[in-house]
């Protein structure tokens, strides 16, 4: 693993973003919707909201195991409920101004939500849409399993170990490591300060990206 000053002037292809907690915020939002179903197949709100950052809606309701459950369905009517629920829903502060500054072939979101709802927080934060998006819908296994970032390495073209990764929750760093990316932790949406030998970003208005000749990028803080 990288020493955590390390990813900054360091050279990269491409940078890959998570979406919800890393370039925009929709915690209220997300929260609001899953305490909800929670009440409704009566499961403890509580210890139960804490797990549901960073997943597929499909995956947190399989790991459950809940009898007689459609997961399928209920993945369904959360999506749904999400999409009608954007109050709050904000940009990481500068993540706007930061995207659109890095080159439309160079960056991608990768994110456990599915297409639809991925697009309507972007707009609603005012995040530009990227050429490449790796969305709940392109895996068969979400995060923290590493198939999305892989993926969205390819579709531009580059060598994971050649990306840096910019996630906040715990399943997307984990997938990020087990990628083989370089990783950046972006801490604006946390509540604790967290613990890790990677680098952390408080959010991208104290950062910049560089374009050299050879166009690599490189994180750099202003």
């Amino acid at each position: 693993m990288p020493t955590p000053e390390s990813v900054f002037n360091n050279p990269y292809r491409a940078f890959l973003f998570d979406m919800d907690g890393t370039i925009l915020t929709s915690i209220a939002a997300a929260e609001r919707v899953w305490a909800h179903w929670a009440v409704r197949h009566g499961v403890d709100v509580e210890s139960f909201l804490p797990t549901i950052h960073g997943a597929r809606a499909i995956d947190t309701i399989q790991r459950l195991a809940l009898p007689g459950v459609d997961a399928e369905a209920e993945a369904a009517w959360i999506t749904a409920a999400e999409i009608e629920d954007v109050e709050g829903v904000a940009e990481v502060a500068g993540a706007a101004r930061f995207l659109k500054s890095l080159p439309a072939h160079q960056w991608a979101i990768v994110t456990s939500a599915p297409r639809t709802l991925a697009l309507r927080r972007m707009a609603a934060a005012g995040i530009p849409e990227p050429d490449v998006m790796v969305t709940a819908e392109d895996v068969s296994v979400g995060k923290p399993d590493p198939a999305g970032y892989r993926l969205a390495a390819r579709r531009l073209g580059v060598e994971i170990a050649d990306c840096l990764v910019f996630e906040d929750a715990t399943v997307g760093i984990l997938a990020a490591q087990a990628a083989g990316a370089d990783l950046v932790i972006v801490t604006a949406t946390h509540e604790q300060p967290i613990e890790t030998g990677h680098a952390t970003l408080t959010g991208y208005d104290v950062v910049a990206a560089n374009v050299d000749s050879v166009g690599l990028i490189r994180l750099h803080t202003i």
